[in-house]
């Protein structure tokens, strides 16, 4: 169908685009970072074309498996990536989120693609006010967790100062720190509606708001715990640097183990 030929073109893109990125680490090549650009929105497009008719055909957004889920994960991490690549001009960016978006397709590729009927349980509104606001959250966290890990790399070379190539390639400190705040900032907020919005969804389906026996609700809310502790430790103690870089990442990794890892215990 055509829908999957849009996807394997994305897959295709989105594996140019991260080997382009990945290179682009080792030479300082600006027209490197333009291909790779174009790899990324190219891939962008032809995975929102695929979504879209996927859409038309079941007549649902395609987020009620593991498959179009890692699917919709990816898709989602690209959009944010281009909003914040083109805002701050930081194509390195790219080196730290493509290589993520193109191992959660590859992982969806292969996994079953079947097309189901729509289970009884997700016909609620409230699930796709909870599958929405979530993925956007992880979206946001992703680029969270990316600015970190080339905070922490930067402030490395600062400390050693070894101002290579690399080095001048990332940006300031600043800069990075101001990108991990401002998703922070969007993704806290999507993810407390995520949380809210699936005890509805819940109470809805089985008559309770909350299920202490639902690991990936428990882990949720852990998840929303180590977020709410990074943002009122930036907002009332100034919490700033490798601190909250490093909570970030934590945060991400609980919050990636939680998404894949853990089930619901009711049953879709």
């Amino acid at each position: 169908m055509m829908s999957r030929i849009f996807f394997y073109c994305t897959l295709a893109l989105y594996g140019g685009a991260t080997v382009a990125y990945l290179t682009y680490l080792l030479r300082t090549t600006p027209l490197l970072a333009t291909w790779a650009n174009r790899l990324i929105s190219a891939g962008f497009v032809a995975h929102l074309l695929s979504t879209i008719h996927l859409s038309v055909l079941t007549g649902q957004l395609p987020i009620t498996n593991m498959h179009e889920s890692l699917s919709f994960f990816s898709l989602t991490i690209v959009g944010a990536f281009i909003y914040f690549e083109r805002t701050y001009k930081v194509a390195i960016l790219g080196s730290f989120v493509t290589p993520l978006a193109l191992l959660a397709i590859i992982a969806s590729s292969a996994l079953p693609d079947e097309i189901k009927h729509l289970s009884p349980i997700l016909r609620s509104n409230w699930f796709w006010i909870h599958a929405l606001m979530a993925f956007v959250s992880y979206a946001a966290f992703t680029i969270t967790f990316a600015t970190s890990a080339m905070y922490l790399i930067q402030e490395h070379f600062l400390k050693k100062k070894h101002f290579g190539a690399l080095f001048r390639k990332l940006p300031s400190l600043d800069t990075m720190d101001d990108i991990s705040y401002r998703c922070l900032t969007i993704g806290f907020p999507l993810l407390t509606m995520a949380i809210i919005s699936g005890a509805i969804w819940l109470e809805q389906t089985v008559g309770s708001y909350w299920n202490w026996s639902d690991k990936k609700q428990i882990w949720s809310l852990i998840t929303w715990f180590i977020y709410a502790a990074l943002l009122h430790g930036r907002l009332t103690t100034g919490w700033r640097g490798r601190r909250a870089a490093l909570l970030s990442i934590l945060g991400f990794i609980v919050l990636l183990t939680t998404f894949i890892g853990m089930k619901h215990s009711i049953s879709w």
